[in-house]
C-alpha cells in the first residue's frame, strides 16, 4: 500500500495501511499548517517568510522566526520516523528555505481528488459514462471531507473552495452518468446538491433541468430554467446561454 498522506478530515499518515502520524503528532492548528503546505508545495524549497506568512496571515510578530523554527524542528522528528525516512520522507532545510521530500510512489489526497475528476471528466468526453462512478466518487468523497477546520487565511480559503469546486464537478459527472444509465431520480438529487454549492454554474442547471425531465417532472425541469433566468438576470444582469437555452426550448417540444 506504501505511504498515503491524508490532507482533508483528520491529518494523518500511513503506511502499510497503519497510521504512524496523526493531528496529536502534529501539535495544534499551526503544525498542521505547516505539515499541509509543505506537502501540497513539495516541488520545490519554501522560502520561509512564504511559510510564515501561510500560518500568520494577518499579522507577522517580530519573534515569527523562532516559532517558525520550533515548528519546523517539531515536524521534522516527527518525519524521521524510521519507517517514513526508509520510505523515502524527509525534511530539508537550508538558505532559509524548507522543503518535504517524498517518494515517487506517495498517494496524496488532495492529488487523488483532483487526478480522478480529470479522469472522470475525460470518460465523459470520450463517450464511456461507464467510467465516471469509481472516479467521481472518489472526489466527491475526498472534497466533502473539512480542510484545516478552525484555520484562516488566504491560502486556506483557497484550498477549501477548489475542494467545494471539485464536489461541483464530481456531481456534474456523476448526475450525467446518471442519466446515461436511466436513474433519473438519483440523478435529481446529485443535481440539486451541484446547483445547491454553485447557483452560477449553468452546466448544473441544464443537469437538473434534464434530470427532472427524464423523471417524468416536465414543470420542475421548466421552473429551474426559470429560477435560472431570474438569478442571472438579477444578479449577473445577463440571460443564460444559448446552450441552456436550447436544453429548454426542447422541453417546451
Amino acid at each position: 500500500m506504501g505511504i498515503r498522506i491524508y490532507l482533508t478530515g483528520r491529518v494523518a499518515v500511513e503506511v502499510d495501511g497503519k497510521v504512524l502520524v496523526n493531528e496529536r503528532h502534529l501539535r495544534g492548528r499551526q503544525g498542521r499548517q505547516v505539515f499541509a503546505y509543505l506537502i501540497c508545495e513539495n516541488s520545490r524549497p519554501i522560502p520561509a517568510e512564504e511559510l510564515a506568512t501561510v500560518i500568520w496571515p494577518e499579522d507577522l510578530a517580530p519573534s515569527w522566526r523562532g516559532a517558525l523554527s520550533a515548528l519546523i524542528s517539531r515536524l521534522s522528528r516527527v518525519l524521521s520516523i524510521e519507517p517514513l525516512r526508509d520510505g523515502g520522507v524527509s525534511l530539508s532545510a537550508g538558505f532559509g528555505k524548507y522543503q518535504v521530500h517524498l517518494p515517487t510512489d506517495v498517494w496524496i489526497d488532495l492529488e487523488a481528488g483532483t487526478s480522478a475528476i480529470d479522469r472522470a471528466e475525460a470518460a465523459l468526453r470520450e463517450g464511456h459514462p461507464g467510467q465516471v462512478l469509481g472516479p467521481a466518487t472518489v472526489t466527491a468523497t475526498i472534497a466533502r471531507r473539512s480542510f484545516l477546520p478552525g484555520l484562516s487565511g488566504f491560502w486556506a480559503e483557497s484550498q477549501r473552495g477548489k475542494l467545494e469546486r471539485q464536489l461541483v464537478r464530481a456531481l456534474d459527472c456523476l448526475t450525467e452518468m446518471r442519466l446515461f444509465t436511466g436513474e433519473s431520480s438519483l440523478a435529481v438529487e446529485s443535481a440539486i446538491e451541484a446547483v445547491s454549492l454553485d447557483s452560477y454554474r449553468e452546466r448544473s442547471h441544464r443537469l437538473l433541468m434534464q434530470a427532472h425531465a427524464r423523471s417524468g417532472n416536465r414543470a420542475s425541469a421548466v421552473n429551474a430554467y426559470h429560477s435560472l433566468r431570474l438569478l442571472l438576470a438579477e444578479e449577473l444582469g445577463t440571460e443564460p446561454s444559448a446552450e441552456t437555452e436550447a436544453v429548454y426550448l426542447g422541453l417546451l417540444e
